[in-house]
């Protein structure tokens, strides 16, 4: 028996485990890319709760200086 009767005979399961090896390196690939996009949204993530304190930072700085500045207002109204 020579290799060429050995693909004849058996060119489908032959034929089945190339479609599944290219199958896992696709699906290698994919999860792959998952783990970047995972990894992007968390570096994402930060980013964004960052800015979110800097954000209620500041606000509260705001509305600290509007506070002294009503208290400023009513004491001077008070003595009058």
């Amino acid at each position: 028996m020579t290799v060429y009767d050995l693909i004849r005979d058996f060119w489908a399961a032959l034929s089945a485990v190339f479609a599944f090896l290219l199958w896992m390196v696709r699906l290698e690939s994919k999860a792959l890319g998952n783990e970047r996009e995972i990894r992007r949204l968390w570096t994402q993530r930060k980013e964004d709760l960052e800015a979110a304190a800097s954000a209620r930072k500041d606000t509260n700085d705001m509305l600290g200086e509007i506070r002294s500045d009503v208290k400023q207002i009513l004491s001077r109204d008070n003595q009058r």
